[in-house]
């Protein structure tokens, strides 16, 4: 691995702690409430095509979620749903934004290894609001140097941080689970990045062809990565 790195940045859903599994789970329990209408399955594509047109006014997280599922209701009742649904709906967001945080096995050892030795930062997308509320549940905060909440996470979002960080891109590694948001970006600005897979992985954030790159590297496990940087 590249031995001018100095920077090292963590995705921090899927990442450092659970969250994809949580927003599988509410859609399962969103299409219950009204499988009275369509079938589960017609229920979750109809919300996902609503997440995908509100990107651009909601941005990621568990908020825009909720006003989606909202907007699906009213789309999939034609405005003739019971308030008692919307307010279920409203429920299940509420319940998501207050799920305790649960860290991937290995987390705290390999930023206890790394702190002092890199600096550390978080470089994650979503709601500003969850996003500070998870770092202090997660109680890892005081591992990192930099906390940065993105909006989106393209090449000019990856500029920006590093501008502000003060290193060039060939001392930046960013580290993920999503290969569209944490590994092309980052590789297409000339940092180096770790493609660390979750389990579950939200389908707009797939993509469809390999990756060829020298600053390129898959891993199973941050502990994997661990090895790689302390020698």
């Amino acid at each position: 691995m590249n031995n001018q790195i100095s920077v090292i940045a963590f995705d921090a859903d899927d990442t450092l702690w659970v969250n994809e599994p949580y927003f599988r789970e509410a859609e399962e329990q969103f299409a219950a409430l009204l499988e009275d209408f369509l079938p589960r399955h017609s229920i979750v594509a109809a919300l996902y095509q609503t997440e995908i047109v509100n990107l651009s006014l909601y941005g990621y997280g568990i908020k825009g979620f909720m006003l989606s599922m909202i907007e699906t209701t009213l789309k999939i009742t034609e405005g003739k749903v019971d308030p008692v649904i919307i307010q279920k709906a409203i429920d299940l967001g509420q319940e998501m934004l207050n799920k305790p945080v649960e860290l991937l096995e290995g987390v705290e050892e390999v930023l206890k290894a790394l702190h002092g030795k890199f600096r550390l930062v978080v470089a994650t997308k979503g709601d500003l609001l969850d996003q500070q509320r998870k770092l202090t549940k997660s109680g890892l905060d005081h591992y990192f140097h930099h906390i940065e909440i993105m909006s989106d996470k393209q090449e000019n979002d990856y500029q920006k941080l590093i501008k502000h960080l003060d290193c060039k891109p060939e001392e930046f590694l960013m580290l993920g689970n999503s290969l569209k948001s944490d590994i092309l970006p980052v590789l297409a600005i000339g940092g180096s990045a770790v493609h660390i897979p979750f389990h579950t992985t939200w389908i707009h954030e797939r993509i469809d062809h390999t990756i060829e790159h020298p600053n390129f590297y898959q891993m199973e496990s941050l502990s994997e990565v661990l090895l790689k940087l302390i020698a």
